[in-house]
This record gives structure tokens, sequence and C-alpha cells, in this order.
């Protein structure tokens, strides 16, 4: 169990372990850039969570459709990652709508995972304020990850077309940059605190969460 105090992270006063609500999702489509307007939803549903360092919310895996839209699939969730006494406050959003856009979706009952350690984790994108070119970000990653005292392989992943990972998100109008990441050789101690602590900004709209990779158990 771990509770420590992290750079950018709640001190868990209540010495429970951060765990993980995992929503099912009733609804047909989403934009695939939804990070921001399903964070302004769950805030106004939640203002307790309104600007919560600590918050980490996974923006919801779909089908994509070309054209800037996901489908859902039964296996699309909404994950929240939170310390174990703030579960009561997010079990709240169960049965509530959210409209994103256009989209209107709805929250079932969630299941409550606790982080369980893996050696290699990935996120899909981190934001690194001014650091927008792969080998400066990544030095900048690398020192955010080793200043948490975790040790690790810290490296940006290769795209299709055989370049650095980047990736955009819009926030209200303006378009940030960001970049995949993985860490590898992680101890198990490491491993939670990564997945506790994130790394860069935004992580309230789905940046800078580290969940496992693929394969991985």
């Amino acid at each position: 169990m771990l509770a420590a105090d992290l750079a950018g992270v709640r001190t868990n006063e209540s010495n429970l372990p951060y765990v993980e609500l995992n929503f099912d999702i009733f609804g047909h489509t989403l934009p695939a850039d939804h990070g921001y307007a399903l964070y302004s939803n769950i805030s106004h549903l939640c203002p307790q969570l309104h600007e919560q360092q600590w918050l980490s919310i996974q923006t919801i895996m779909g089908i994509p459709d070309g054209k800037g839209k996901i489908y859902l699939t039964e296996k699309s969730r909404l994950r929240i990652r939170v310390p174990g006494d703030m579960v009561p406050v997010v079990y709240s959003l169960a049965g509530k709508a959210l409209t994103i856009g256009k989209h209107l979706i709805r929250l079932g009952i969630p299941q409550i995972f606790m982080l369980q350690p893996v050696s290699r984790l990935r996120s899909r994108i981190v934001v690194i304020k001014g650091f927008q070119e792969p080998e400066p970000f990544l030095s900048a990653a690398k020192r955010q990850v080793e200043a948490l005292g975790i040790q690790g392989r810290v490296w940006i992943p290769i795209n299709a077309d055989k370049e650095a990972d980047r990736k955009t998100i819009k926030i209200k109008k303006y378009t940030v940059v960001g970049f995949g990441l993985e860490v590898a050789d992680l101890s198990d101690e490491d491993s939670i605190k990564l997945q506790i602590a994130g790394c860069g900004g935004k992580r309230r709209m789905g940046c800078g969460i580290f969940i496992p990779k693929r394969g991985e158990v």
C-alpha cells in the first residue's frame, strides 16, 4: 500500500490505497478528442473533483471513424483513478447522463479495482508545458520520473509512420501537443507510484495516465 507524498498528488490522509473505478457506458458515439469535455461534465456533476491535482480521468476508448468521432463498444469504459477515501464521491456518478458535445452517454454502476504493479507501463499522451519537440520532451519526462524517485527505462514509442508518437488534444480553443510515453523495468513499488503520480499535466483530461502495456499481467 502506498500513501506517499508525491509531486502534484494528494496526500492520502485516510491511508487507503488509490483505486480505479470503471464505469460501463451506455451510448453510441463520442468525439475522438473528448478529454476536456468529459472532465467538464464530471466536474459539474461532482464539484468536489473540480481542479483536484490528484484526479486522473482516462479518455474513453472506442473505434475511430477517421472523421473525429469514435463508436463505443461493449468494452468501452470510463476509468477514474482516485485515493480510496474519494470512492463515494466518484461512485455518485453511477446512473448519471453526460452530454459531450452533441453526444449523450449514461454511466452504469462502476467496478472498483486496486492498482496492480506491472514492470512496463504506457501513457497514450503526456503533455509537458513548453516541450513540443521529441528530444527536449523526452529529457523533461525523464527528469519528472526521476524526481519521483522512480527508476526505469523511459522512451517515446514510434508510430506507424516510424516517427515519434506525437499527439494533440483540444482544450477550449487551444491545441496542446504531447507524445506517447512508455516506462519499463519498473519495480513493483515504482510501478504503483507512477500509476498514482503520472507524468506531465492535464491528467484530469486524459493525459499522463499510465496503464499496463498490452500483454502485461
